[in-house]
């Protein structure tokens, strides 16, 4: 009968964190293992030595490189590592030169979903960075009896984007809905024209 084994979790040894740039953690076990499932990820069957040394090389500085500063950073740069690595070799499949027509086109559908895949990982971790978020403080908006504010951005009626973001009127406009005076000495109120 085996003995029952006691798993630590919270080993101090355990929590320095040497190996915290290649997987975000202060476990090195942790770190550990997700490197080698990042490793792992590699189609390095037909490699030589050399080219199988640089490959796992890469695949580390790869890691670190994307600098991940949790466990679920760690994760997602694994899966990162792990579906560009797999669409590259679904590209390579479909390239070959005696590559059946069926075939081909198979390893292109892998590797058109596994981009996708990437593309929405490397999505989730910029959103779980804080990338992408905007943030607009509005402060002193006076808007008088009669009138409008716009807090935004303001788009050209029509629609074709002729015109740039950048010489679009933005954040705040004031709109009064009084009747402009005319210039003739009588003061009669001249109508003013409304997109409404």
């Amino acid at each position: 009968m085996n003995a029952p084994k006691t798993l630590v979790a919270n080993d101090p040894e355990d929590r320095k964190g040497r190996l915290k740039d290649i997987g975000g953690s202060k476990s090195d076990h942790w770190n550990n293992i997700l490197a080698n499932q990042a490793l792992q990820s590699l189609w390095v069957k037909n490699s030589s030595q050399g080219d199988r040394d640089e490959q796992l090389s890469a695949t580390l500085a790869a890691l670190a490189g994307i600098g991940p500063k949790d466990e679920l950073e760690g994760m997602m740069a694994a899966q990162l590592i792990a579906a560009h690595n797999a669409a590259m070799e679904c590209y390579r499949r479909a390239m070959i030169g005696e590559q059946t027509f069926e075939g081909r086109r198979e390893n292109l559908a892998q590797a058109s979903k596994l981009s996708r895949t990437y593309a929405a990982l490397l999505e989730a971790l910029n959103r779980h960075r804080g990338k992408g978020q905007q943030k607009v403080t509005v402060e002193h908006v006076h808007v008088h009896a009669g009138g409008q504010a716009v807090v935004g951005m303001v788009e050209p009626s029509g629609g074709r984007g002729e015109a740039k973001t950048e010489d679009q009127p933005h954040a705040l406009g004031y709109a009064p809905r009084e009747k402009m005076r005319s210039a003739d000495a009588s003061g009669q109120a001249l109508p003013i024209t409304r997109d409404e």
